[in-house]
Order: C-alpha cells, then sequence, then structure tokens
C-alpha cells in the first residue's frame, strides 16, 4: 500500500510567483492541528493495524514541511519501520539536513525542488551534497519556465550524473515542439508532464494500492477526485480497495498519472516511485539513450 499524505500544512517559507502557497503563514492553532494529525497518522503506520505487508508514504503538504520538526521526526521514525518500505516528501530543501543521519536511508527520500528565484545555486548544491554524504536517496527538479532554462542546466552539469533531474510543465505555458526539445535534453521523461494524459475510463492504481490520506484520516482514490471512499482511522477504506477506472477527463500532475496503468510508469520507476526516480538508467545513460532513440514513447 502506498499513501500519499497531505495534512492542513500550508505556509511556505518562499516566495515563488507560480505557485498559490508562496509566503503563506499558517496560524499557530493551523500549526498545532497539522503536526496533531501528523502524530496521529504515524501512530497508525506504526501500529499498522490493517496488517498491510508494506507500507510506503509520500508526504505532498501545500507549504514546506521540512521546516518543521514534526515532519522532520515523522520521516525519522517510519524509516525505522520494518514494514514501512519507504518514506519521501516532496521539499525545497532550505531546511538543515543533518538530522537525516538518523533515518535509515535504505528507506527514506527526497523528491526535492530547485527554485532559481528563492535559492543560490551554492546554496542549493551544497544541500544536495550534504543528501551525498549522509547517503539519502533524492531527485531534483524545476519548473518549466523559459527564465529557468539557463539555471536548469546549470544545476544538472553540476550535479551528478546519478541523480535524476525531473522538469515539470509550468502551468499556463504552452510548450510548441522546439521547447519541448529543449527541457527534454534535460529530462528525457518531460514529455509526460508536457501534456494532459487521457484518463476517463482508464484502469488507475489510485484507490486499488494507492490512496490520498487527508489530516482527519479521509481517505479519497488520489488528490484529484474529492469523493470519500473512508477514513483510514475507522478502517472503512479497506473493503473499497479495488480496481477501477479514473472518472477524471485527463490527469495532468505527476503525483496522479504516475498511476495510470496503461502508461506504465510504475515499471519505468519502480523502487523509486515515491521519490520520482527512475530505475533504468542514470541521467547520463538516460541521454544517450535519448539520442539513439530506445526512450520507451510517452
Amino acid at each position: 500500500m502506498r499513501i500519499l499524505y497531505r495534512g492542513p500544512l500550508a505556509s511556505c517559507n518562499y516566495d515563488c510567483p507560480y505557485c498559490p502557497f508562496a509566503k503563506r503563514r499558517d496560524s499557530t492553532q493551523q500549526l498545532r492541528d497539522d503536526r496533531a494529525a501528523l502524530v496521529r497518522f504515524v501512530d497508525w503506520v506504526r501500529r499498522n493495524p490493517d496488517q498491510h505487508e508494506t507500507l510506503s508514504v509520500l508526504f505532498t503538504p501545500w507549504g514546506e514541511g521540512l521546516t518543521r520538526s514534526w515532519y522532520r521526526d515523522a520521516i525519522v521514525q517510519l524509516s525505522c519501520l520494518s514494514h514501512v518500505e519507504r518514506v519521501a516528501i516532496q521539499t525545497n530543501l532550505a531546511g538543515r539536513l543533518s538530522w537525516l543521519s538518523e533515518a535509515d536511508p535504505s528507506r527514506a527520500a527526497l523528491w526535492a525542488t530547485y527554485h532559481p528565484g528563492e535559492v543560490s545555486q551554492g546554496r542549493f548544491l551544497g544541500q544536495c551534497r550534504q543528501l551525498d554524504r549522509i547517503g539519502i536517496r533524492y531527485s531534483v527538479g524545476v519548473v518549466g519556465l523559459p527564465e529557468h532554462l539557463d539555471a536548469a542546466r546549470q544545476i544538472r552539469a553540476a550535479l551528478p550524473a546519478t541523480v535524476y533531474l525531473w522538469v515539470n510543465a509550468a502551468e499556463g505555458h504552452n510548450y510548441d515542439a522546439a521547447e519541448e526539445a529543449v527541457w527534454t535534453e534535460l529530462d528525457p521523461h518531460f514529455g509526460y508532464s508536457v501534456r494532459a494524459h487521457r484518463s476517463l475510463g482508464h484502469e488507475c492504481w489510485a484507490g486499488e494500492t494507492v490512496v490520498s490520506v487527508q489530516g482527519d484520516g479521509t481517505v479519497r482514490r488520489c488528490h484529484f477526485i474529492p469523493t470519500a471512499i473512508g477514513n483510514l482511522y475507522d478502517g472503512s477504506y479497506r473493503t473499497q480497495l479495488k480496481a477501477r477506472s479514473c472518472v477524471n477527463a485527463t490527469c495532468d500532475c505527476h503525483i496522479g498519472y504516475v498511476h495510470l496503468k496503461r502508461l506504465g510508469l510504475h515499471d519505468l520507476f519502480e523502487g523509486g516511485l515515491l521519490e520520482r526516480i527512475p530505475t533504468w538508467g542514470a541521467p547520463a545513460t538516460v541521454l544517450r539513450s535519448a539520442a539513439s532513440g530506445s526512450i520507451p514513447p510517452h
């Protein structure tokens, strides 16, 4: 079972113009509620009352979680549980990272995003080097805006070849063939992000082996289908876990379409699905394969 967890947290220390949660501040009560919800969730994972063979967790907060101690504690605690296969979080890497030395590096991982307008390249690369020293797996991504291209090329050149650089298509930006090709030179899988995927009537792992969990325990098939299928804490979701087709016309977010069965991305990202790390080659190898025409079509 893979769980995408999102609690009440919606605050962020960055001010990215393309994000609605930029520089948002949560009230003291909102932070208390978020902490309590996360502690409850971690306790549920620890107890594993429904006896899942393995559990994997991706934290997808609206804001930045790693500036909050309870998310750091949660990752350390969950990574040390034998029935937890992976625990990962989406993060901008702004906070300190030394605490990760207490986590199990075989289970903890990070999905990191580089925001050129918010952090210096040197600072961000320094954080990546610390992850390398600690031995934590991570991917690095950028938003594919024209003004980010030079920075993206520089960060790709500076990162180890074993670190996958992904590019998210910018919302509302139209990419012509030439522009798509430029970004695909950096991320061979950019084609999956640049266009919405037909999903209506197509089977998805969401709701079968992948679920979205809210802070109050509400379980949904995914973040993008609001209908609840039960609650985590009373176990009512269990009878609703089954193969089913999507009810949305399209899916255009990686944490959604990666689970569409027809795309086969579980195979592509096997072993690194939550942290967005493909398994079939380091970026340098991938780029050589792209040049030879052997990249799987999207």
